[in-house]
């Protein structure tokens, strides 16, 4: 990557974040803009900028964001609130998720047919997590009840973690058929990554963090240093599984749930944390979709791919989701709105990557594209209709309330989980060298 590049992407992120708040309150999201000014810039329009996607710096990028959004994305869900107040996206992730992979799965069989079994399976694994900063005004919006948003925030932060090691599962086993590997070497490789790397994140998470709490009960630790200190505390658990083979991005994942559940007295630090060095990353990430990624399938596209993108954002997402909840007693609107607002963005473009590093699959450009395309039209799709849905939904449990129907189910108060890029309110500066109370 050019120092070029480098300053018209770091140029675009300072003018951005300029009119941060009025872009906000309309409909353009994050992604949307980023998307598009990498699209701008690539050889599509005006080819200022011109990037492959075997450049080693995408990948290195895509690597380092993927450890920080599974380490922070676990790092904000509390456990014990999770078993006591989030039936719904428990739910689905226990039964919905499973089911989106299943039917994202059988539809690429059906819709894609030169793809492997093996290679469809991959497909739906890497489109079933969700990206709910997608839609940043459905999870933020008081209009939409504090349950119903706090369903799709706490599944967007957790399935990426669980759809990691299903991927990496699948795409082991299809490159030990590739390369005839015998079964027991597989299986042994397969259960080292899974198991060594769960033991190292758990490991550091916990002796981490029972660190950063002797250092905050002694007024050690300032707030500057909380930030780096977690920082480290990633890329460590990330590096220690490697190192021991076990499997790094699996480790930091454990690790940001043990951190999460471990930690006292600042938990909002992680959210800090989360907000400046992730949300940075989170906006490269998309500017090289659009500059580099979405140029490499623009020729490619047929019917098959666009019609597998829309059935992935419809039919294999909505239909999963409502099964799960079946005896929820929502309405059918709260079913529809959860279904819907599931689009594949972060955590997809990081996943296809990764296969690219580490898969040879027989047909894997059409995976990459078809990943390409979906999360291309749910940026889009998900964005622009991400206020007229919260207004919609707003309006219809409104009217189910004038006619006396009952939206209890929907209105049940649950306990609050930090959004992964939520609007920071407006609050005096902390020095910082003032250390933690």
């Amino acid at each position: 990557m050019s120092e070029i590049t480098l300053l018209l992407i770091l140029t675009g992120i300072a003018a951005f974040a300029l009119f941060s708040g009025p872009i906000g309150r309309g409909s353009l999201t994050p992604p949307m803009v980023f998307t598009t000014l990498g699209l701008m810039m690539s050889p599509i329009f005006f080819g200022w900028v011109d990037l492959s996607i075997d450049n080693r710096v995408i990948h290195v990028i895509a690597e380092v964001t993927l450890i920080l959004v599974l380490f922070t994305d676990a790092a904000r869900i509390d456990l014990k609130r999770l078993r006591s107040d989030h039936d719904i996206p428990l739910r689905m992730l226990l039964i919905g998720m499973p089911l989106t992979v299943i039917a994202g799965t059988l539809a690429a069989m059906a819709v894609l047919p030169e793809l492997l079994l093996v290679e469809a399976l991959v497909l739906a694994v890497i489109l079933a997590p969700t990206d709910a900063a997608l839609g940043q005004a459905v999870v933020s919006s008081p209009r939409v009840p504090e349950r119903i948003r706090q369903s799709l925030n706490v599944e967007s932060g957790l399935n990426d973690g669980i759809a990691l090691p299903l991927l990496l599962f699948v795409i082991s086993f299809a490159a030990g058929t590739h390369t005839n590997e015998n079964e027991t070497r597989w299986l042994a490789f397969v259960t080292q990554q899974l198991t060594l790397g769960p033991l190292a994140g758990a490991t550091i998470g916990w002796a981490g963090t029972r660190a950063i709490n002797w250092a905050i009960e002694r007024r050690f630790l300032t707030h500057e240093f909380c930030n780096i200190y977690l920082l480290c505390l990633a890329f460590i658990a990330y590096l220690s599984a490697e190192s021991i083979g076990g499997n790094g991005f699996i480790a930091a994942f454990i690790a940001g749930i043990a951190t999460g559940n471990t930690l006292k007295h600042v938990n909002e630090e992680i959210y800090e944390f989360a907000e400046s060095e992730g949300q940075l990353l989170n906006l490269i990430i998309f500017f090289l979709f659009g500059t580099a990624l979405i140029p490499q399938v623009w020729h490619a596209v047929n019917w098959e791919m666009v019609l597998y993108a829309l059935v992935s954002l419809t039919l294999v997402r909505i239909v999963p989701v409502i099964l799960s909840l079946v005896d929820k007693k929502l309405r059918w609107e709260t079913g529809l709105f959860l279904g819907w607002f599931g689009p594949r963005g972060l955590a997809s473009i990081l996943f296809v990557l990764l296969v690219i590093d580490h898969a040879d699959l027989m047909h894997q450009s059409m995976v990459f594209n078809t990943v390409v395309l979906t999360v291309g039209m749910s940026v889009l799709l998900h964005g622009l209709t991400a206020l007229p849905g919260v207004s919609a939904y707003a309006a219809a449990l409104k009217t189910c309330q004038q006619r006396g129907d009952d939206i209890s189910s929907e209105q049940q108060p649950v306990s609050s989980m930090p959004l992964r890029y939520s609007p920071i309110p407006d609050q005096e500066n902390i020095p910082a060298d003032k250390p933690i109370d």
